[in-house]
């Protein structure tokens, strides 16, 4: 089972001495498999200088260095559930009901509220507001490449993004549906809505179910992706990062974060302690994983983010307490390795990082279906 798996990593990591990086972000109460190497964006040619870093120049290093990049992958065109391919009418569907605020008890959140497709699936906000401007217990994360990831939320309780779609709807502080019933009386209510869950599920006798609600927004989340340079670098061309940015990967690599932060999300696979090194800090109220697993191995532990866009998806770790991408690095080096990094060095891993951020795919806001007499009106209590 998933978990079972997740924990055997999260061990394995133990015994290594290794760390995470805990960056990125989601909401309390709030691997997928390659189909092919995705389209990357041009990166701009390494500088004409020679230096240290060019593999022109240091052939020795370069296959030592490539030898190393191992441990990571190119991003997949789509990632595949277990079940296969993805129909194009599931990810229709399920992009409409991605973008509907009626899924919201106010019909005035939706998906997209929290996680906005045109800023890197996230709010940048330590963490997110839901009904009646109620805030959640921990960072909403990005939901691009998120279904890389081995499991869901920073405590690892859905096992991938279709059972994770279900619960911010019927959780009282985001979304807020009294139950499933509730959503599915707005959706009956729409016969479009009918229409298209009957294409999306043609082998179903019921295509309207809650259950068939997360397998669409699902399937549209497993078309997020957004490949870098980091891909094309990966795939074979040396060029498509700086000098600068070789020599941060090396650094991120001689300083061990690799070991949590590896595959094709650079990250996502694993469960680790905050303060594994050295005792965290600051008092951690958020038990993480304990609260899921009732396992006091498990007290402190969160799932390890991917670092894909990290530039962008601030403020980092699982309460949004860290604004500044450097200091998250100097903490995790110090609290999750016991290394004390020099600001060269954190500035050096940072510029590597920076190659992460990808290209967010042209996404406009669908159409939806209009609502009829009989959908249920806003609840704003």
């Amino acid at each position: 089972m998933l978990l079972n798996r997740t924990r055997f990593v999260a061990r394995a990591a133990f015994i290594l001495g290794a760390s995470l990086l805990v960056f990125g972000c989601d909401e309390k109460g709030k691997q997928g498999k390659q189909e092919k190497q995705a389209p990357a964006e041009q990166g701009p040619a390494a500088s004409s200088a020679p230096s240290m870093h060019d593999e022109s120049v240091q052939p020795k290093m370069a296959a030592f260095d490539r030898a190393r990049l191992s441990v990571f992958a190119p991003l997949p065109v789509k990632m595949l559930s277990a079940s296969g391919a993805l129909s194009d009418d599931e990810v229709a569907l399920g992009k409409k009901l991605y973008f509907d605020p009626r899924l919201s008890k106010n019909q005035d959140i939706s998906c997209n509220t929290c996680h906005p497709l045109n800023a890197y699936g996230v709010q940048n906000s330590p963490t997110s507001a839901g009904h009646k401007g109620q805030l959640g217990g921990r960072n909403s994360p990005t939901v691009y490449n998120a279904a890389l990831n081995s499991a869901q939320f920073w405590d690892g309780r859905a096992k991938d993004v279709e059972e994770q779609a279900l619960g911010p709807i019927l959780n009282p502080v985001e979304m807020a549906m009294k139950d499933e019933g509730a959503v599915l009386a707005v959706l009956r209510s729409i016969p479009d809505y009918v229409a298209e869950f009957k294409k999306a599920f043609p082998a179903d006798q019921e295509p309207m179910s809650y259950a068939n609600v997360g397998k669409a927004i699902g399937a549209f989340e497993r078309t997020l992706t957004t490949p870098s340079r980091w891909d094309k670098y990966l795939a074979g061309d040396s060029n498509a990062l700086t000098s600068e940015e070789r020599a941060g990967l090396t650094k991120f690599l001689d300083t061990g974060c690799n070991a949590c932060h590896s595959g094709a999300n650079v990250g996502g696979q694993a469960f680790q302690k905050l303060g594994l090194a050295i005792a965290w800090p600051t008092e951690l109220k958020d038990n993480g994983r304990f609260d899921i697993t009732k396992d006091p191995a498990d007290k402190h532990v969160f799932r390890v983010p991917s670092l894909r866009n990290i530039e962008k998806t601030a403020p980092y770790f699982h309460d949004g307490s860290i604004a500044s991408l450097e200091q998250a690095v100097t903490m995790m080096a110090k609290y999750q390795l016991g290394k004390d990094l020099s600001s060269a060095d954190v500035a050096s891993i940072v510029t590597f990082l920076k190659s992460l951020t990808g290209e967010l795919p042209k996404i406009d806001p669908p159409t939806l279906p209009k609502s009829t007499a009989k959908t249920p009106k806003p609840d704003p209590n």
